[in-house]
């Protein structure tokens, strides 16, 4: 009797003590959740601070998380969103689901000048074709090199991935009313078309394509995590379409304070010092200990393109279509 009545009072005790800690919910893109990614060094570090528990929600890739969001709602029980990028926030600010960010805003180390209300950075890099230099000895410098090379890609769908809507404003921003001829001549290089990043970058690694979309900081993975000198980014003459990752706080969040301080940690040095190395991007603050090395082998674009988020909203219907048409022939 005894052992049942400390056995019942236990777990009342242990039942209020979980109901007495607060629960953020964020969501996110699956490879920021994953073993390798940010989020569980995140998780460990913030929960440390906050006495909290943080909670990630895989979602598949950004333009999949925005996806999600409009469909709950305001029902939806996510705190925070993390993962979306530039050519993504002027649909974003449009749903109404997202709170101003609270003040005073960060300093941050990014390329461009940041003033948005609803949306911070943790993260930022350039888009490029990733390739085995032992595989691919002359690597094609544009884009009309590579539709008239032989080399198989495999990118990933721009209506499910953020790398996929990068990569159609990145031939938008370079070719303009020309890009519906770059795709058509890339149709033929084109392997496959992915769901997500994760699934893409698989396949090249596998051998199943000779280049994928990704990142000009892809290859400090390998070097670092894998003392493999053998991945590269092509390096192209028409420029890099530039991508800055973000998150934001839910307007109808039930922890309003919670969020504004998980948003502050973003900008800290113990959370941007986890990015360079599990997310492999370039931090949005440059923390006190720099960069990684290995990062000073990266190529650096001597041309950044980036539309402003009105101007990607704009135009992005019309880049799809082009897209769409030139895979269909």
């Amino acid at each position: 009797m005894k052992t049942s009545i400390f056995a019942a009072g236990f777990c009342a005790v242990a039942t209020l003590a979980a109901a007495e800690t607060p629960v953020l919910t964020v969501y996110t893109y699956d490879s920021f959740v994953s073993d390798w990614g940010p989020g569980p060094a995140v998780e460990k570090a913030f929960e440390e601070e906050c006495g909290c528990d943080l909670q990630f929600v895989g979602t598949g890739d950004g333009a999949a998380l925005l996806a999600r969001l409009k469909l709950e709602g305001k029902r939806t029980p996510a705190d925070i969103a993390l993962g979306l990028d530039t050519n993504l926030m002027a649909t974003a600010e449009e749903s109404g689901l997202f709170a101003p960010l609270p003040e005073p805003r960060p300093a941050l180390d990014l390329p461009v000048e940041w003033n948005n209300a609803f949306f911070q950075p943790f993260d930022w890099g350039y888009f490029a074709f990733v390739y085995d230099k032992t595989k691919v000895t002359s690597p094609p410098k544009s884009f009309r090199e590579l539709a008239e090379s032989d080399l198989r890609i495999v990118i990933q769908d721009p209506r499910s991935s953020t790398p996929g809507l990068g990569l159609l404003l990145w031939v938008k921003a370079a070719y303009g009313d020309e890009a519906g001829g770059i795709w058509e001549g890339l149709s033929d290089n084109i392997v496959t078309v992915t769901k997500g990043w994760s699934e893409a970058y698989g396949m090249f690694l596998e051998g199943e394509a000779d280049m994928v979309l990704s990142y000009t900081t892809s290859p400090a993975y390998h070097l670092i995590a894998e003392k493999d000198d053998t991945k590269a980014a092509a390096l192209f003459e028409e420029g890099h379409y530039m991508q800055i990752e973000v998150a934001g706080k839910i307007a109808g969040t039930d922890q309003p304070e919670l969020a504004d301080r998980f948003l502050a940690f973003m900008a800290s040095d113990r959370f941007q010092s986890i990015i360079p190395t599990t997310n492999w991007m370039y931090p949005a603050k440059i923390p006190s200990g720099g960069l990684p090395d290995g990062f000073e082998t990266l190529i650096r674009p001597a041309k950044a393109l980036l539309l402003s988020p009105k101007e990607a909203g704009e135009i992005r219907d019309e880049a799809l279509a082009e897209w769409l048409a030139a895979l269909s022939r």
